[in-house]
């Protein structure tokens, strides 16, 4: 595959299937204000390379800051304000043989009264990243899709599992003149850090500006549900990605956040920042679009909910953060009995 170093300048071409992109100027928010990296036709292939969250290459070379830097923004050619642009995850390679991951879950995860007697997060001092020593290293074989930590060694677990790639960062430019962190995420996506966003996954986001500018990045290997530790096994990717592209037709395209699906699963997400609200709030978010996404598609209003109740399934996407709900296809899809 060809190689395309992206400039510090806006570089408008049309990025061809075979194609990698390299930008060589990262970003840590969700923007329109960010010049466009390359522009893009519905249907088209982007495959481009993401740094890990602590801003290291595939060669452990340091080329941003932390957190979260983004590759992007990408223009989907004929996008405009009320569509709907689909990212369909076609690939996510794995191009380095380490990663990291904190050393212990997040206060956020524990309650109080084990939080006096946890053991010190300090276990080596700069051994990853200068001014931080509370990380793991994870070794990855990029052949067989397998990690292993490293250091330390435990006498009863065997700390070594396949690999489930994932984008952490995946969504477009937020509304109006508002620059997104990398480290939260919203309606436009963001930082959704969601383990259900990896291969063969489809993400359906709104979009807000011309062109709805896609951003990418924060690659993980491996990672629990909700994050707990606050990482992900935390590694540099190379992601393949088809464009895709619905027009408005009334509120069928209707989104007001992103939505998910999979061979499995339609999946909505209730996507707001950690710590901004309580975890009621994202349920209420993900199971109201799920109601409305289902009559969208022709379920009674009554059906939808009941459909919701006897089958839907909850998960944490993130601690104190985001909740997606799953209906699984073989029921949505179910024709109603002939009477």
């Amino acid at each position: 595959m060809r190689t395309l170093a992206i400039s510090l300048w806006p570089v408008l071409l049309m990025a061809q299937t075979g194609d990698v992109i390299v930008p060589v100027k990262y970003h840590h928010t969700f923007s329109s204000a960010h010049p466009v990296v390359a522009r893009l036709k519905p249907g088209s292939i982007l495959r481009v390379k993401t740094l890990d969250a602590g801003g290291q290459n595939d060669k452990g070379e340091r080329l941003s800051t932390s957190p979260n830097p983004l590759s992007g923004p990408f223009y989907v050619e004929g996008a405009e304000p009320g569509d709907a642009v689909t990212l369909h995850i076609r690939a996510l390679r794995l191009t380095r043989d380490w990663g990291w991951t904190g050393f212990r879950l997040g206060l956020f995860s524990l309650s109080a009264d084990y939080i006096e007697g946890i053991y010190s997060n300090r276990y080596r001092p700069d051994f990853l990243r200068p001014g931080r020593a509370d990380l793991v290293r994870w070794n990855i074989d990029t052949k067989t899709r397998r990690v292993k930590l490293e250091d330390p060694v435990s006498k009863r677990a065997v700390l070594e599992f396949d690999a489930q790639p994932m984008l952490g960062c995946i969504g477009v430019a937020p509304p109006g003149d508002m620059a997104a962190s990398s480290s939260i995420s919203g309606a436009w996506g963001g930082n959704l850090d969601y383990n259900a966003i990896g291969e063969g996954a489809t993400v359906h986001f709104p979009v807000f500006h011309p062109g709805a500018l896609v951003f990418v990045g924060d690659g993980h290997a491996l990672q629990a549900d909700g994050e707990p530790v606050g990482t992900g096994i935390e590694t540099a990717m190379e992601a393949e990605i088809e464009v895709g592209l619905r027009k408005k037709t009334g509120d069928r395209s209707l989104l007001t956040g992103p939505r998910l699906v999979n061979k499995n699963y339609m999946i909505s997400i209730g996507s707001q920042p950690e710590f901004a609200s309580s975890l009621d709030r994202a349920l209420q978010m993900a199971t109201t679009d799920m109601v409305r996404w289902l009559v969208s598609e022709g379920f009674e209003p009554w059906a939808a909910h009941l459909l919701i109740g006897m089958k839907g399934k909850y998960d944490v996407v993130t601690v104190a953060g985001s909740v997606g709900l799953r209906l699984p296809l073989e029921d949505v899809r179910m024709k109603p009995a002939n009477r």
